[in-house]
């Protein structure tokens, strides 16, 4: 029969031999669930369907969010126009929201506002939440992601100047402008998605 080993105890100075138990398991951590790394600004998100463009603060106290643009093709169109010619719509002024700016166009309005009815009955694979970004939202995307976007065009915003004019964005030098809103620009549709959705502990 083999010698059950043993193991050298110490306790207040006192040194003590202690057989070891073969029928004892050890004692292992837990094993800690490892997260993905999370995407950086500029990288495809592919969960999202998109690249992520930044976070972006939310308005008038809401969460802020990360900001997709879609790389599918279809999330752009050439040459749309903003629409409402001559037409106050006092609910799509919001510099930063964009999603609301669309919602009061597309839905609440009772005026024709192609560019924003477009976007917001765009759907590519199993999303369909998708809206004419603010002038602030294509400030941040040409900011960080220039280059998913046609150089030297202009792209309109949901963002209304006036009655007859809206805000649009030149990705070349990074100009906003406000124009007429009978004409016809690229327009660019986007996502957001809140950051309690993706949290990495």
């Amino acid at each position: 029969m083999s010698a059950i080993p043993k193991i050298q105890v110490v306790v207040d100075g006192h040194s003590f031999e202690v057989p070891l138990q073969s029928n004892v398991t050890p004692l292992t951590a837990p094993a800690i669930p490892t997260a993905p790394r999370p995407v950086r600004i500029g990288e495809y998100w592919a969960e999202e369907g998109g690249v992520l463009a930044g976070l972006m603060r939310g308005e008038n106290g809401k969460p802020d969010y990360f900001l997709i643009v879609p790389t599918d093709p279809a999330a752009e169109v050439e040459s749309i126009e903003w629409g409402g010619k001559g037409e106050n719509e006092e609910n799509a002024c919001s510099e930063f929201d964009g999603q609301a700016n669309t919602l009061a166009l597309a839905v609440d309005s009772e005026i024709e506002h192609p560019a924003a009815q477009w976007a917001h009955e765009l759907a590519i694979g199993k999303f369909d939440n998708f809206y004419l970004p603010s002038r602030r939202e294509l400030a941040l995307m040409y900011a960080n992601v220039p280059e998913l976007f046609k150089k030297g065009e202009w792209y309109w915003s949901s963002t209304q100047y006036s009655e007859a004019y809206a805000w649009i964005q030149y990705f070349f030098n990074g100009t906003q402008y406000s124009y007429w809103k009978g004409s016809y620009y690229r327009a660019r549709a986007v996502r957001r998605v809140y950051p309690f959705n993706h949290l990495v502990l």
